[in-house]
């Protein structure tokens, strides 16, 4: 697959040229225990020399996974949700957190002490909502839990959200509406570049990380190749790689 990073490339020497640097961070959804795919994403980090930032359902997942974990310190296990199951009303977006919900309390400490009981301080104590959508009733009371951190998709609007430090993710390659695949990659490129005219005119926080979201469990060939490509063009490109759990959350 033959991708025009021109562009890209063209953006990034501009933010440089403005004096911008550019926190970025990776984050992956949905593991639950060791597989091939697994593997080939902790091997494309350890290629990049980048930290991953592993969403993993805690309610099914595998002590094997906190192993793993353990042995590579590239690997930020993060938490996310507490069963992966919708649970909307019909007719509503898919979310598990979404919506008010007398349980949402208890499966959320749950899920963070699940968590600290498989990974210890291997983890990060931040709470990916499943599908990215989160009700305000949630979120108000996962720092009385022990939570630290938020992260959903789509620029954040302020840097703290109910007492958590919200990280975001903001590109995502694959084409969920038209059933999977790798979208166009000239559409994620000129996404990125949107947003990082956003981020150099004021028009988005230019201190949170830049965040890249991928589905190792989902993912093609093409998906595979075009996420090493980008992340290269990033590194490449002068962007700063945060590993989370290793740095300060309140800071840049």
């Amino acid at each position: 697959m033959s991708i025009d990073w021109s562009p890209l490339r063209a953006e990034l020497a501009r933010h440089r040229a403005d004096g911008l640097s550019l926190p970025f961070w990776w984050r992956d959804d949905d593991a639950t225990a060791p597989t091939p795919a697994l593997h080939r994403l902790l091997k494309l980090s350890a290629e990049l020399d980048l930290p991953v930032h592993i969403a993993v359902i805690p309610k099914t997942a595998s002590p094997d996974l906190a192993e793993i974990a353990g042995a590579t310190p590239l690997m930020v296990p993060i938490v996310h949700g507490w069963a992966h199951e919708n649970r909307a009303p019909e007719g509503a977006k898919r979310a598990e957190f979404g919506h008010p919900d007398a349980d949402a309390a208890a499966k959320t400490e749950a899920a963070l002490r699940h968590m600290r009981q498989l990974f210890g301080r291997d983890m990060l104590a931040m709470f990916v909502p499943p599908w990215n959508r989160i009700d305000p009733s949630v979120t108000s009371g996962l720092a009385a839990q022990g939570y630290r951190a938020l992260s959903t998709f789509t620029p954040r609007k302020a840097r703290r959200c109910a007492g958590l430090v919200q990280i975001n993710t903001h590109i995502d390659p694959i084409a969920w509406r038209a059933g999977g695949g790798l979208m166009p990659p000239e559409a994620i490129i000129a996404k990125t570049i949107m947003l990082l005219q956003d981020r150099r005119s004021g028009r988005a926080d230019c201190t949170e990380p830049l965040g890249f979201l991928s589905h190792h469990l989902v993912q093609d060939a093409a998906i595979w190749d075009f996420a090493r490509g980008f992340l290269s063009e990033l590194l490449d490109g002068g962007a700063e790689a945060r590993h989370l759990l290793r740095q300060p959350l309140d800071l840049p």
